[in-house]
């Protein structure tokens, strides 16, 4: 097969896996090497300095001895087959990165014999780029689940991420669609990653030279909507994967129908502001001190499509509000409507100088409509009638237009700080 017949192939097969983004990783070239990654992004990031670059996103092969329902690489897919050569890969992400195409690579792979196998050739590829090459830049590596230790831990030392895919967020599920894979087998990959990653660090503080390991941590991915599992279920195992094995992302992927699916899939695929709405709750975990019982107790499985989930939460729980923006901890304040973790630190910062005011937050960029309803400032204090439940909960709806001198033009966020 002709080289760029394989590249059509093992690029699309690629394109499912999401979980490529930035590591934020610094890794510097070594002396007469290529590539420099200084806390650059890839694959349609952006750098601290505002500079987008990509990276060669490809699969060694989709050759898979496996039959997932939901992968369109399936033993019993008929989509057409391709694979790599080792020094193929190498060359290619070479010869690319000296034409300025890509400053990285993410390489995963089908399991064409077995998981060892597979694994020992993609390590291959990594240590002739990092020895033979002096490739400096960006390499995120597949970690195959159900490889030995030995290969997870060399896998390391060539690669600035690694990721195990958990797949589906109960048993359950890939005990329905995808049989041969369990949790069990995948979580040990992540502890076994994440013990040498720990090892790693205490072994930086006591020898400077000593070599790196995944510095960019791990990262893994969940298929929404394959299955009838809720919101609530995919939130609660990214939380428990972020707990027990440090975790620098969870990715979330939304199910795209395949040729000759399995009857059990659905047809259609969710819609796209599902995968939105779960990448913002991951936000509100990690970064602003929510859990998942908050954002989606037991009787709210499912996440509000129409509202962002910090703003369903505060509707939920509008006894909270107003918050004086003077008097508030961080914690409470990082829960108002409208203040993401930058204006929260300029407002904890200002408010030692002097009072805030509604002007403060005008000059810090801060949506004063959206956030107006819940803060009282030393100029505003709403009164607690406009908080009344009825009112309060159709005002955020879009499809209804409550003319209230507080709510008239409060949008629906889908983007930024919330």
């Amino acid at each position: 097969m002709e080289l760029k017949d394989k590249i059509s192939i093992l690029a699309d097969a690629a394109k499912y896996d999401a979980s490529c983004a930035s590591s934020g990783n610094k890794r510097q070239a070594q002396k007469g090497g290529i590539g420099n990654l200084e806390g650059s992004g890839i694959c349609h990031s952006y750098t601290p300095d505002g500079r987008c670059i990509s990276l060669l996103k490809i699969l060694l092969t989709n050759f898979c001895i496996y039959d997932c329902s939901y992968c369109v690489n399936r033993i019993s897919s008929q989509v057409k087959r391709a694979k790599f050569s080792i020094q193929e890969v190498v060359d290619l992400t070479m010869n690319f990165y000296k034409r300025n195409y890509i400053e990285g690579l993410f390489l995963s792979s089908g399991i064409a014999k077995s998981s060892d196998e597979t694994m020992e050739e993609m390590i291959e590829i990594a240590r002739r780029l990092r020895v033979d090459h002096k490739f400096g830049g960006y390499i995120h590596l597949k970690a195959v689940a159900g490889c030995s230790q030995l290969l997870l831990e060399k896998a390391g030392l060539y690669a600035d991420r690694l990721s195990a895919n958990i797949e589906l967020p109960k048993q359950a599920d890939l005990n329905e669609l995808a049989p041969a894979k369990t949790h069990t087998e995948i979580e040990k990959s992540m502890e076994q990653i994440q013990e040498r990653i720990v090892e790693n660090k205490e072994e930086q503080k006591l020898f400077k030279k000593a070599p790196l390991f995944s510095p960019g941590g791990q990262s893994t991915q969940m298929i929404v909507g394959a299955t009838q599992s809720t919101d609530r279920d995919i939130m609660t195992k990214a939380s428990d994967l972020y707990g027990n094995f440090n975790l620098k992302r969870v990715y979330y992927s939304a199910f795209s129908p395949i040729p000759d699916s399995d009857p059990n899939l659905p047809l259609q695929r969710p819609p796209m502001i599902r995968e939105h709405r779960l990448y913002q709750t991951d936000w509100l975990l990690r970064f602003y001190g929510f859990k998942v019982d908050e954002v989606l107790p037991t009787d709210v499985p499912e996440l509000d499509l129409e509202m962002d989930p910090k703003l369903s939460w505060a509707i939920r729980n509008r006894q909270t509000f107003p918050v004086d923006l003077n008097m508030a901890s961080k914690e409470v304040l990082l829960r108002i409507p409208g203040l993401g973790v930058r204006n929260v630190d300029k407002i904890l910062a200002t408010r030692k100088f002097q009072k805030i005011r509604l002007t403060d937050l005008a000059k810090m960029r801060v949506h004063l409509d959206k956030v107006r309803p819940f803060v009282v400032t030393a100029d505003y204090n709403p009164p607690i009638t406009q908080l009344d439940s009825l009112h309060f909960a159709k005002t955020f709806r879009p499809e209804v237009h409550v003319q209230l001198d507080l709510f008239s033009h409060l949008p629906v966020s889908v983007t930024g700080e919330f």
